[in-house]
C-alpha cells in the first residue's frame, strides 16, 4: 500500500475510467469514485466526501475550484469539465503556480538504510507515482529471478547466455533500456505495461531510472552493461536517422532481444575526440551497379561488440574534423568483419571488443542519415547515454554502502562490532553523505528530461550531466575504496561475502572513463555555461541599446 499525497489523475485516465462502466466524478479538482452508487449520481458533494474512502486524487494541473458544488459528473461521451483557480497558500510563487504533486509510499525492499533511493523507505518525493510503484516491484522480482542469482557464474565466465536477452524481453521490460519514451513504433506494448496499467505514452524518464538502478542493483557493470550498452547507445542513431526500412528490421530485431547491437566509435588513437576518427569509407559503385562503401579501419574498447549481430559505425567518408564523418551500419555477417575480446579489468561479460574491418562492402541503404552528417548524430544520443551511466553508478555506489554497512554490524574486532568503532561510522557517514546529496542531482536531472523536449535537452542540459556523470563516478569511486577498507581481505577476494566489492572496485575505471572522461565531461559542461554566460550578456547589451526588457530566463534557445 501507498499514500500518494495529492496523487495525479490526467483528464485521460479519468476519460478511460468512466469508459470502463466505473463512475469517477470531480469535485473542486479532486476525483472521488461514486461507483458504487450505481445510476444514482450522489448530488451533495459532502455525502460523497464523508462517504467511505471515495477520493481518488487530483486533477492534473488543476486546482481546487471556488464553488461547493460537484463540478464534473464526467459522462461516457464528454470530456472533463473542470474549472482552476489560485489557492491562496500559493500567493507567494505567482499567479500561475499549482501545488507540487507528491507520493510516500509504502517501504520497499529490505529496508537496510540508505540501500535504496529514499522513496523506498518511506521519504515523500514529488517524482513519482503509482505507476512508478508497480514498475519497482516487478522489475525488482526479475532481476532477482533471472539475473541477480547468475552474476559471478557470468562473471567468470566473460560471458551471458544469449536466452537471457530473450527472458529479459519476455519478463515486459527489455525494450526500455532505450529510454523513455517507450519505443512504440518497434513494440507498441508489453504485457507488463499492460498489467501494470501504463499506458506507453507515459512511460517517462524516472520509469526509466528505475530499471537502471534495479538492474545496476545485481552490483555487476559488466552484466548491466551486457544488457544496456548496445541498446542504449548503438540503437538510438539508428532509430532516430536510419531509413524506415532500416530502422523498422533493426529496431525490432534489438528491441525484442533477437539481435544485439553495439556503437563502434573509439579508435586506438582517438577516443573522446571523436572528430579526428580514421576508420575509412570509399565509395565504390561495384560491377553488378550496386552502390556503397568499402570500410577499411579498427575500432577499440567496443562494449557488446564481441557477441553484436549490429554495428552503428562512425567512419570518415569526407574531408578531416567532424564535417567529413558518417555513420554506418555494418552487419556481422558482412565479409571483413572480426572482433576480438580485450582483456580489461572489470566489466568481464560486457564482450569489449577489438574489431576490425577489412574491405568491408557495406551497401548505401544502410547508410545512417545523411554522408558527412555523423557527428551531429553520434551527439544527438550521448545525454541519454551518460543518464544511464550515471544511473547504473549511483545505484552501484549504494551497493557498496550497504556491503559496508552489514558487514560493520556482523565483524567483531578488539572486542567490538565494528560499527561500534567511531571510524567505521565516519567512513560510512561520508558515502551516504555523498551518495545521497548525487541520487538528488540525479532526480532533478531525471525531471528536467521528463520536462523538456530531446532538442532543448541537448542543448541546456549537456553541462549539468557531464558534471553528474563526473559526479557519481567520483561518488562510486569513493565508496569502492572506503568499502574494501570497511570488508578488510574479503573485500578483494573474487566471490563469497566480498564478491560486489571486490568487482566494483576493479570496475570503477569502467564507468569514470567511457562515455566521456572526468577531465572532458569538465570542459564541456565549463564551456556551455560560458556559452550561456555570454548569450545572457548580449542579451542584456540589446536589452539597454533597445530599451526593451529581456527575460533570458525563459528564453528555450539557451
Amino acid at each position: 500500500m501507498s499514500n500518494e499525497s495529492e496523487k495525479v489523475i490526467s483528464e485521460e485516465q479519468i476519460r478511460r475510467t468512466n469508459k470502463g462502466g466505473e463512475k469517477w466524478v470531480v469535485i473542486r479538482n479532486k476525483v472521488y469514485d461514486v461507483s458504487q452508487f450505481g445510476n444514482n449520481r450522489p448530488s451533495d458533494e459532502e455525502i460523497v466526501k464523508s462517504h467511505g474512502n471515495l477520493y481518488v486524487g487530483d486533477v492534473e494541473g488543476k486546482k481546487s475550484a471556488g464553488s461547493s458544488s460537484i463540478t464534473s459528473f464526467l459522462p461516457k461521451d464528454k470530456a472533463v469539465q473542470a474549472a482552476s483557480s489560485r489557492d491562496d497558500d500559493d500567493a507567494d510563487v505567482g499567479p500561475n503556480s499549482y501545488k507540487v504533486k507528491y507520493l510516500k509510499a509504502s517501504p520497499f525492499g529490505n529496508m537496510v538504510p540508505y540501500s535504496d533511493p529514499n522513496w523506498y523507505q518511506n521519504y515523500t518525493s514529488p517524482y513519482y507515482n503509482q505507476s512508478h510503484i508497480g514498475w519497482r516491484k516487478a522489475i525488482r522480482e526479475s532481476v532477482d529471478k533471472i539475473i541477480a542469482p547468475y552474476v559471478h557464474q557470468w562473471d567468470e565466465a566473460g560471458a551471458i547466455p544469449r536466452s537471457v536477452w530473450h527472458d529479459c524481453y519476455a519478463a515486459g521490460w527489455f525494450p526500455a533500456c532505450a529510454g523513455s519514451p517507450w519505443p512504440v513504433e518497434y513494440v507498441p506494448t508489453s504485457p507488463l505495461l499492460q498489467q501494470l496499467g501504463i499506458e506507453p505514452q507515459d512511460f517517462d524518464p524516472f520509469h526509466e531510472l528505475i530499471l537502471i538502478d534495479e538492474v545496476a542493483r545485481c552490483g555487476s557493470g559488466g552484466v548491466a552493461w551486457a544488457l544496456f550498452a548496445g541498446i542504449c547507445i548503438g540503437l538510438p542513431p539508428v532509430l532516430a536517422f536510419a531509413e524506415k526500412s532500416l530502422r523498422l528490421k533493426v529496431g525490432a530485431e534489438v528491441l525484442k532481444g533477437e539481435k544485439i547491437i553495439c556503437l563502434a566509435i573509439t579508435e586506438p588513437y582517438a577516443g573522446s575526440d571523436v572528430a579526428n576518427l580514421q576508420c575509412r569509407a570509399e565509395k565504390v559503385k561495384r560491377e553488378d551497379g550496386t552502390e556503397g562503401w568499402i570500410v577499411n579501419g579498427e575500432k577499440k574498447w567496443i562494449t557488446n561488440g564481441v557477441f553484436a549481430d549490429y554495428f552503428t559505425v562512425a567512419v570518415r567518408t569526407g574531408g578531416t574534423g567532424m564535417g567529413g564523418v558518417s555513420l554506418l551500419l555494418i552487419e556481422r555477417n558482412m565479409e571483413g568483419v572480426s572482433t576480438k575480446q580485450m582483456k580489461c579489468s572489470g566489466v568481464w561479460p560486457s564482450g569489449t571488443a577489438y574489431v576490425t574491418f577489412e574491405d568491408v562492402f557495406v551497401p548505401v541503404s544502410n547508410l545512417i542519415g545523411k554522408e558527412n552528417k555523423g557527428f551531429k548524430y553520434i551527439m544527438y544520443n550521448f545525454n541519454h547515454e551518460r543518464f544511464q551511466l550515471i544511473g547504473q553508478a549511483i545505484r552501484f555506489a549504494r551497493c557498496c554502502v550497504e556491503e559496508a554497512f552489514t558487514y560493520a554490524h556482523k565483524r567483531v574486532v578488539f572486542g567490538k562490532k565494528l560499527i561500534e568503532q567511531g571510524v567505521i561510522r565516519e567512513k560510512l557517514g561520508r558515502m551516504i553523505g555523498a551518495v545521497e546529496a548525487t541520487q538528488a542531482w540525479t532526480e532533478s536531472v531525471a525531471f528536467q528530461l521528463k520536462k523538456m523536449t530531446k532538442e532543448e535537452g541537448m542543448v541546456r542540459l549537456g553541462g549539468s550531466i557531464a558534471l553528474l556523470k563526473v559526479q557519481t563516478t567520483r561518488v562510486l569511486e569513493l565508496c569502492a575504496r572506503e568499502s574494501c577498507q570497511v570488508l578488510g581481505g574479503i573485500g578483494y577476494t573474487r566471490g563469497g561475502v566480498g564478491e560486489k566489492v571486490e568487482r566494483l572496485g576493479r570496475e570503477v575505471r569502467s564507468m569514470s572513463i567511457p562515455g566521456g572522461s572526468e577531465e572532458i565531461m569538465m570542459d564541456l559542461a565549463v564551456r556551455q555555461a560560458m556559452k550561456i554566460w555570454q548569450f545572457i550578456q548580449n542579451m542584456k547589451m540589446a536589452e539597454e541599446s533597445s530599451g526593451a526588457p529581456s527575460t533570458p530566463g525563459n528564453n528555450n534557445k539557451l
